[in-house]
């Protein structure tokens, strides 16, 4: 389990190999994944228990994750990568012909540390659940973990989920809304308003809580908080506050850069902003 001062430099890192990604091959998807970095390094370098290796689809007795917004590949892969779950110089294979870095994770693959097939939005809310209702059948005490796109909630599938989840009492589940406001079209307030996501998902008798995804003691502790509330008969959502292109002033706040990629002048700029900690790829 790393401390908060580990997690802040393995974050720095991944930020730096999401935006040489994406660039590399002029193609990708930097914003989002920018925004949920410190959220993803804190669930994999501090929270869930896994085992990189075997690696098993089926999850039994640890923690599994699901990336339902699947277009912040870039994050989700370095993260891994820098767990153990595949050598770190594969991260320079993304989006090329043959690569098991696909832009959005697949399985046929075979990639360790991905278990569904994502980027069709809406749907990793319903894989979620599913595995967590898998668990209680099985009397695993493991937890089921996700990661959602707040534009992607403007997808129905999702409601018809979570009002599964509150009446079959699914309680080892934790979803996390990365609510940036932002999508590819542009502010989720003008594309299609969300209002309340707490009075949402509070009356569909869901535990809410609210964090800043880009403060690393508040997602810790956020964190450590949503595991706690596990067990008590409801599942819990997480309305994690980021920025999108986090760490990279230039793409800070801005839809623009959902699915953009930076110039050679842009990356070295952004690198400038991004300290090298745990060797690039």
């Amino acid at each position: 389990m790393a401390e908060a001062a580990q997690l802040k430099a393995i974050a720095s890192q991944v930020r730096r190999d999401i935006v040489r990604m994406v660039h590399a091959v002029q193609s990708g998807h930097p914003g989002g994944s920018l925004g949920c970095t410190d959220f993803l390094t804190a669930l994999y370098f501090h929270t869930m228990e896994y085992k990189t290796a075997p690696f098993s689809m089926d999850a039994v007795e640890e923690d599994v994750f699901f990336l339902s917004n699947g277009h912040i590949s870039p994050l989700f892969y370095s993260v891994l990568a820098r767990a153990g779950f595949f050598e770190v110089k594969e991260l320079a294979s993304f989006r090329k012909i043959n690569s098991r870095l696909q832009g959005h994770p697949t399985t046929h693959e075979h990639l360790p540390g991905v278990r569904v097939a994502s980027g069709s939005l809406g749907q990793g809310m319903s894989v979620a659940i599913g595995a967590a209702v898998a668990k209680k059948m099985n009397n695993d005490q493991h937890l089921v973990y996700s990661l959602h796109g707040d534009g992607e909630l403007q997808e129905g599938q999702i409601w018809e989920a979570v009002l599964f989840a509150a009446h079959n009492k699914v309680d080892n589940l934790i979803a996390t809304i990365d609510v940036n406001g932002q999508q590819i079209d542009g502010p989720t307030s003008k594309v299609l308003s969300l209002d309340s996501l707490r009075a949402k998902f509070e009356a569909f008798n869901w535990t809410v809580m609210e964090m800043n995804g880009n403060d690393m003691d508040e997602v810790v502790a956020g964190l450590d908080k949503a595991k706690s509330l596990t067990g008590q008969g409801k599942p819990i959502c997480i309305l994690m506050k980021t920025e999108m292109g986090k760490g990279v002033d230039f793409m800070e706040g801005s839809h623009e850069w959902h699915g953009i990629a930076p110039s050679d002048e842009q990356l070295a700029k952004a690198l400038a902003q991004l300290p090298e900690t745990l060797g690039d790829y």
